[in-house]
Order: C-alpha cells, then sequence, then structure tokens
C-alpha cells in the first residue's frame, strides 16, 4: 500500500496474496496422477455408485476418467444403454479429438464406429503426445467402415481385409524434436518466397538429420523394433493437415523405408533419421507452396508419423508385395465414352506401391477402368509394351536398402501366380498365357495383369471395397493398398491390405 493501512484491511490483503501463491505452488507442484486421484474421490462421493449417467464435463475430464466409464457404458445391456448412448457418444468424440482427429468432417463419419476399445488400442500404441494425424486417422476409419454390416451386404469384403501392424508418434513429439534442437528459426519459412524455400530446405534437412530426440521417444522406439525383429518397415507421414477432408496432401510429405536388416542399434538410428527427414519435409518446397494454394499456410503443421510394417513376400534376398496400387471410387482418366467415372480406377503394380503413388517419366502402372478392366488407353503390341511396368521398387534384405530392378531380374514364369501378372510378347502381339509354360523367358514377357483382371473376382471385390467407403465417407476417396495372392481352385483368393484412405484430390 501507498500508506499506513488499518490492521483488518492489511491482514486481508496478506490473506489474499498468500491463497494466491498458495494455490500457484500447490497447482505447479501436484502431480497429475493425484490430482486425478483427487478428482475420482470427489466424484465418487457426490454420485452415487449406480448412477450411469455423466457427472463430470468429458471435455474437461481425464482420459482415463473416460475411458473407464466409456467401457462401462459398452458392457451394459442393451435397454441401460439406451439410457446413456448420448454420452457415450460423446465421450467417443472428446477422445477422438483428442487422439486422432478434430476435423468436423472426419468426426462426423467416425463418431458412430469407433469404440471405446478401438481408441484404447490406438492409445496404446502411441508414443508421445498429440493426434495420430490424418493418414493414421484415414486408415482406421476405412477399416472400421470396411468392417460393417451394411458394407459387406452384397459382397464379402471383411473376409479379405487385412490392416497391416501400426504404430503411432504422437504429432505434439514434432514439437519436443524443435525445443530439444533449437529449431524454432525454421518456423518461419512458410513466409519466405519460393526461391529461397528452395534454398533453405537442404539446410533444414541437415540440421533436422542432426538433432536428437527425447530420451523417451528413443526407448519407445526401441521397443517397438524389438517386438518387429527384423521385417521391414515403412515410416510414414501423418500431419494433422494431411488427408484432411476437403484438402489432400498426396505426395507433398515424405516417407521413407527401413529395411530394418543390421543391428538393434543400426535399425534405431535409420528408424529416428527416417522420422526426422519426415519431420523436415514440413518445410519441403511442394509442402509449403500447397499450403499457400489451399489457404493453409497460417495453420500450426504438426507431424505425427505413422510405422508400419512393410506388407509383402519375401523371395530370395528380395522382398515385396506382389501387387501395390492405388484406387479411386471416382475415375479421373476416362480415356473412352463408354467407361462409367462412377465405376472407380487403378493404378496397378509388381512390387512396392511407389511406383504406382508416384508417376514416373520412364514406366508405367497398369491404369485400369474398373467398369472396364479390359481396356487400355493404348493399342498395339508395341505401345502396350513400351506403356507397362520395366522396373520393380523392392527391399534388397542382404544389402539391407531399398532399391530398384528390372522386371526381367524378378519375374519369370515360376513366380508364383505369375500367369495372373504376365502376357506372352510374341512380337507383332500380346496375349496372355493359357497354361504354364517353362521354355519361356522373361524377356518373353510383359507386365499386364490380364487374366488377373479379366478371369478373376479381383476387379468386383475392389469396385466393392472403394464404393463402400464412398457411400459412409459421402464423397469419393482413394486408397493405397498392396495385395496378396493366395492360390485356390477354382478362382484364387486376395488379401488386400489398407494402407490409407483419404478423400479424393480434384480430378486431374
Amino acid at each position: 500500500p501507498f500508506s499506513q493501512e488499518p490492521t483488518d484491511v492489511w491482514q486481508k490483503r496478506v490473506d489474499h496474496f498468500r491463497d494466491s501463491l498458495t494455490d500457484f505452488y500447490f497447482a505447479h507442484n501436484l502431480p497429475h496422477a493425484l490430482f486425478e486421484e483427487i478428482v475420482r474421490d470427489v466424484l465418487a462421493k457426490r454420485v452415487p455408485r449406480d448412477d450411469i449417467f455423466l457427472s463430470f464435463n468429458p471435455e474437461l475430464a481425464p482420459w482415463d476418467m473416460l475411458f473407464a466409464r466409456g467401457e462401462i457404458y459398452e458392457t451394459l445391456p442393451p435397454e441401460q444403454y439406451a439410457r446413456v448412448k448420448h454420452h457415450h457418444r460423446e465421450i467417443v468424440v472428446v477422445l477422438t479429438k483428442g487422439l486422432i482427429s478434430d476435423q468436423l468432417g472426419f468426426i462426423g463419419v467416425a463418431k458412430g464406429l469407433f469404440t471405446i476399445a478401438d481408441l484404447q488400442a490406438i492409445r496404446r500404441r502411441r508414443i508421445g503426445r498429440g493426434k495420430i494425424g490424418g493418414k493414421a486417422a484415414g486408415m482406421m476409419l476405412a477399416w472400421k467402415i470396411l468392417n460393417l454390416d451394411e458394407s459387406n451386404a452384397e459382397m464379402d469384403i471383411r473376409s479379405h481385409i487385412v490392416l497391416p501392424e501400426s504404430y503411432f508418434i504422437g504429432a505434439d513429439v514434432s514439437y519436443d524434436f524443435v525445443s530439444t534442437n533449437d529449431l524454432h528459426h525454421y518456423v518461419d519459412q512458410k513466409y519466405k518466397t519460393r526461391e529461397q524455400i528452395e534454398v533453405d530446405y537442404p539446410e533444414i534437412c541437415r540440421a533436422y538429420l542432426n538433432g536428437r530426440f527425447p530420451d523417451e521417444i528413443v526407448e519407445g522406439l526401441r521397443e517397438i523394433l524389438a517386438q518387429v525383429g527384423h521385417r521391414p518397415l515403412i515410416v510414414r507421414s501423418s500431419s494433422l493437415l494431411e488427408d484432411n477432408f476437403g484438402t489432400s496432401f498426396a505426395g507433398k510429405y515424405d516417407s521413407f523405408f527401413c529395411p530394418n536388416q543390421g543391428t538393434p542399434e543400426e535399425n534405431l538410428k535409420a528408424l529416428l533419421q527416417a522420422i526426422a527427414r519426415v519431420y523436415a519435409s514440413i518445410f519441403s518446397p511442394d509442402a509449403l507452396s500447397y499450403r499457400q494454394q489451399m489457404g493453409l499456410l497460417d495453420y500450426d503443421e504438426r507431424m505425427a508419423i505413422l510405422l508400419q510394417e512393410v506388407q509383402g513376400e519375401r523371395h530370395g534376398d528380395l522382398f515385396f508385395p506382389t501387387l501395390a496400387g492405388v484406387g479411386f471410387s471416382y475415375n479421373p482418366f476416362r480415356w473412352m465414352a463408354k467407361i462409367r467415372r462412377e465405376d472407380g480406377f487403378l493404378r496397378l503394380v509388381l512390387g512396392m506401391g511407389t511406383r504406382a503413388v508416384d508417376r514416373l517419366s520412364n514406366d508405367y502402372a497398369r491404369m485400369v477402368a474398373l467398369s472396364h478392366p479390359h481396356l487400355r488407353p493404348v493399342v498395339g503390341a508395341s505401345q502396350i509394351r513400351r506403356y507397362s511396368q520395366h522396373f520393380v521398387d523392392v527391399i534388397n534384405l542382404a544389402k539391407n536398402e531399398f532399391g530398384t530392378l528390372p522386371v526381367t531380374e524378378v519375374l519369370d514364369m515360376d513366380f508364383p501366380s505369375a500367369r495372373l501378372l504376365v502376357s506372352v510378347d510374341r512380337g507383332d502381339y500380346i496375349h496372355p498365357p493359357l497354361a504354364y509354360d517353362p521354355s519361356l523367358s522373361p524377356e518373353d514377357l510383359v507386365l499386364s495383369f490380364e487374366n488377373l483382371l479379366t478371369r478373376t473376382q479381383f476387379v468386383p471385390l475392389m469396385k466393392a471395397i472403394l464404393k463402400a467407403l464412398e457411400a459412409r465417407f459421402d464423397r469419393h476417396v482413394d486408397v493405397e493398398f498392396t495385395v496378396e495372392i493366395v492360390p485356390g481352385y477354382p478362382q484364387p483368393e486376395f488379401r488386400v491390405h489398407l494402407l490409407q484412405c483419404r478423400p479424393q484430390a480434384s480430378q486431374t
């Protein structure tokens, strides 16, 4: 005070500051676990134990409380659950917003599909804090949709769909990485010119590669590698903007393969470097240019990471899937008038899907209009030969590296399911093989996928998958996938490994 105060006024002032300081130091030092215990004790005394209605605000409650109450709701008999269904839905929405995505378009579809058990499974596989990002969110939602009864009404889809073993690094870890390595000065890259962004990007990549991760993240990744063993991994971007309803960041952020064939420390180092490189791709010229184009430049971008076991089979020292590709529920490439856009479209390759996702100037995926799978955008033997796939992306286990090989070094008539994949080049015409012919050399073969597309249930299966997803998303979608062909009689079976699902970008 500026002048002498009466004793009672002074005492009130002292009491006020003492209480404020007490509250501050109490809140600053109280362990969070003890706080949750206090809250639970208070609520338990306030509400009868048999009262199943919510007595707290889910938006403010600790996650452990939400998961516990949600699990109780899901075990209730139908008549009791009907009374609290709205409470259960609210808990699912709050946890989805905190754990997966707060995009309203996503939540509108997801809130009726995710269960507490689904969310708990994601939480157990997440390292660090923050959401799991758009790519992971779309994959998990698509998996739930394809297992619905309504999605399987006309064709059994669920028995053919496989979700890869996946792990998540929360988006907030990218903040921790920046803070740990004092990289804040790169945050304003998005406001620089394209030329300056291109000049600075190599320096940013070097700075990120030289960064270190918080100890708890390193230990979490070490545990994942111990579970995975020597199975190859792919480190995929899963930013909070990626695969959004309304925008697609297809190909704007990086993903990297980790063959995972070294010592535990070598594998860990390779994994950490791959994650750092994905973080650095936030500042890539293409990503920042796309954000500017879509009016998202001012958004505080955070990058989650999706870790997946690479889907495929071993062929000697090589590892790759038999089939991989991207699918669109709405065909953006209608090269003949009779092709129906609404039936969908595929780009299909042998080996890693990188050659289907990334359009290359010197190689070609098979383009499949699902309404007329036998039609090609080219005609004649020379054109079919030229515009076919000539190289295969693989993981070389012996060399512990991702690489590319000519098709002729990978594929011959003894390759599993070869008759579904190849046609025979007779010079002036090309035709699918009618029977196994060991005299045919790899140079006689052209990757056409003709028998696969016209003599099996593969096309109807992919059409059904795309239509089911489009119906529930209420918009066109595109997916990434790999396919395992399981020999059978009279028809082979297919296991479709779902890698990604997102709203389809504008038709280009």
